[in-house]
């Protein structure tokens, strides 16, 4: 597919006249335009989705959205935090209003099946060569950041104030958002009054809005082991002390520590997502790293799992008769926990409904997957991040019918249902920043 330019006349369509003084928006969002955009954007999304990029290596996404909003009478600005991209619309007296969508891509092998998966391979930050796909759904979300853009400004008389299109990198390294702050994010740019960002679901029926106000995402520590033995010939472990027993051993053991050390009200996730080691079957190497994710959802809840993990893997190499101590690594501060603003999610909530009917909004509950969304909260701005369903319904309905559950982010087969999605997410993006930017 070709992609084709954004600026359409068509984006006038159905539009009332700007609200008066005082007034919050009183017109619902045009379906007709969404729908009038949805070819261009469909093109979009196919083109993002064939050519995703590891954290801190975005150039080509940056260079892609820069360019389409440039287009829309942005002042754009690239390499913030790295690969980062800032994009600003300013429209006279009122609220500074930021939506967030993040740039990066996974390394996973894509599985989906379709006509446009990604082949792409790239090296990651160890220097390995890993496939790499948009298998979290940012695609997606800057697909539907666009539209909104879109929408937005063709749409100037429905809203004043500042709007402040944020690309963010690397937020599955969970370390962009703090990169573009440090950048001077909310320095060399306006501080925006509120954050907003909508994240793909594979928990409700496609365009299905979710929120929960308070905490909503956990915090996440990537933890480091790396167990030490003796290596030699494997038709002579009597002679070695086997460093992938140990750290299969270890990988069954710290699951107890969830079982039967965690109050089951306290919610953890202990998750080994690699175990490296070995070059081939008939060496027994001299070490072995795991490399683990951990989710909590309180400091003292963290500071007892961390050391509950230390203390376990330490036994079992004295058990194994390790020559050397393991090492653990793990990071002095976990990644935050997402806060939703209640305040200004109620506002939305209120907003969304009115838009999109009741039964599109949905309250959700509290989930154990991480966002560096949260820094931005952490740093003073009144912030929401919003989900949206994202599976076909009859679907949905089989699994939960059936027990088996159906892909999900950051899983090989990961595809969102497009068009009902991106439209949904556009529509919901815009009524959400219309209502922020309503006076009161």
């Amino acid at each position: 597919m070709k992609i084709r330019g954004f600026a359409l006349g068509l984006l006038t369509v159905g539009l009332a006249a700007a609200h008066a003084q005082g007034a919050t928006p009183a017109a619902s969002v045009s379906t007709a335009q969404i729908d009038a955009l949805y070819p261009q954007l469909q093109d979009v999304y196919v083109d993002l989705h064939r050519n995703p990029e590891l954290a801190f290596q975005e150039t080509r996404t940056a260079a892609l959205l820069a360019e389409k909003l440039r287009a829309l009478g942005f002042e754009v600005t690239t390499g913030v935090g790295r690969t980062g991209v800032v994009e600003i619309l300013k429209n006279g007296a009122g609220p500074t209003v930021m939506m967030r969508t993040e740039i990066d891509a996974l390394p996973v092998a894509e599985k989906t099946g379709l006509l446009f998966a990604s082949t792409v391979t790239a090296q990651n930050a160890s220097g390995q060569t890993v496939p790499v796909m948009h298998a979290c759904g940012h695609d997606l979300h800057m697909t539907a950041w666009l539209g909104t853009a879109t929408v937005m400004a063709q749409n100037r008389a429905r809203w004043h104030g500042t709007l402040m299109m944020v690309g963010q990198p690397a937020e599955e390294a969970l370390s962009g958002a703090r990169a573009m702050l440090a950048d001077g994010l909310f320095t060399r740019f306006p501080k925006p009054d509120y954050a907003l960002s909508l994240h793909d679901d594979d928990t409700m029926p496609a365009g299905t809005i979710g929120y929960r106000p308070g905490l909503f995402r956990a915090m996440s520590d990537a933890v480091t082991i790396t167990v030490y033995g003796r290596g030699g010939h494997s038709a002579m472990p009597h002679n070695t002390v086997d460093p992938v027993v140990l750290a299969s051993r270890i990988v069954l053991a710290l699951q107890t520590i969830v079982s039967r050390e965690n109050n089951p009200v306290d919610p953890v996730v202990i998750t080994v997502g690699a175990i490296q080691g070995g070059t081939q079957g008939n060496v027994i190497p001299d070490e072995v790293r795991l490399l683990l994710s951990v989710r909590t959802y309180s400091e003292a809840v963290r500071a007892r799992t961390l050391a509950a993990i230390r203390r376990v893997v330490r036994g079992e190499a004295i058990a194994a008769n390790a020559p050397k101590e393991p090492r653990v690594d793990a990071p002095e501060k976990g990644n935050a926990m997402v806060y939703n603003d209640p305040a200004v999610t109620t506002r939305l909530v209120t907003a969304l409904r009115r838009e999109l009917g009741q039964a599109k909004v949905v309250e959700m509950p509290q989930k154990m997957t991480s966002e560096d969304f949260a820094e931005y909260g952490l740093a003073g701005v009144p912030s929401v991040l919003l989900h949206i369903g994202a599976v076909d319904a009859v679907d949905l309905a089989k699994s939960r019918e059936s027990g088996i559950p159906l892909p999900a982010p950051h899983s090989s087969e990961w595809a969102p249902v497009l068009e009902p999605t991106l439209k949904g997410a556009i529509h919901a993006e815009v009524a959400a920043l219309l209502e922020l930017f309503a006076r009161r």
